[in-house]
């Protein structure tokens, strides 16, 4: 079965068919991080560091002009995943944040640079009838750096 996702034709799985995934990897498109959305980050969250803000002033420090806030980049990830080929669970009336089980920040991501997001099914269990425990390992990366922007577990609660 199909259904349309961000303008395309998406695959629809099972949760069943879901849970028998793990360990496959979805990759995102690439998308840009711009100084407008880190911009639009800092106002969001007062976190107004010259780093993230103040171009001039970052072009002072090791990093060479401004970097996006680390929550900003891992705040990305429903976008990217909603920009990955991962299929769509059949009958999910919503998922939800649950937490991390960890975050790692590697290395900054410095505005103008292009990220994407690759995500790794780690596990996938019925918690309670209609209620699925997904949690995936994120990755960051950035296009060509070798190192990625970070690395986290990430735990989501799918109901359906």
């Amino acid at each position: 079965m199909q259904q349309m996702r961000e303008d395309s034709l998406v695959e629809t799985i099972t949760v069943q068919e879901m849970a028998e995934s793990i360990g496959t990897e979805r990759v995102s498109d690439w998308v840009e991080v711009t100084q407008m959305m880190i911009d639009t980050f800092a106002e969001a969250t007062g976190d107004h560091q010259f780093i993230h803000v103040d171009p001039v002033r970052a072009a002072q420090t090791p990093f060479g002009g401004t970097i996006a806030h680390g929550f900003l980049s891992l705040s990305l990830m429903p976008m990217l995943a909603a920009r990955s080929n991962a299929p769509a669970i059949e009958g999910v009336k919503m998922g939800v944040n649950y937490g991390g089980n960890k975050v790692r920040f590697m290395q900054p991501v410095r505005s103008g640079k292009r990220v994407r997001g690759r995500f790794k099914l780690l596990k996938f269990t019925e918690r309670k009838p209609g209620v699925w425990e997904q949690v995936q390992e994120y990755t960051l990366e950035i296009e060509g750096e070798e190192k990625p922007a970070l690395i986290a577990e990430w735990i989501a609660l799918v109901y359906v």
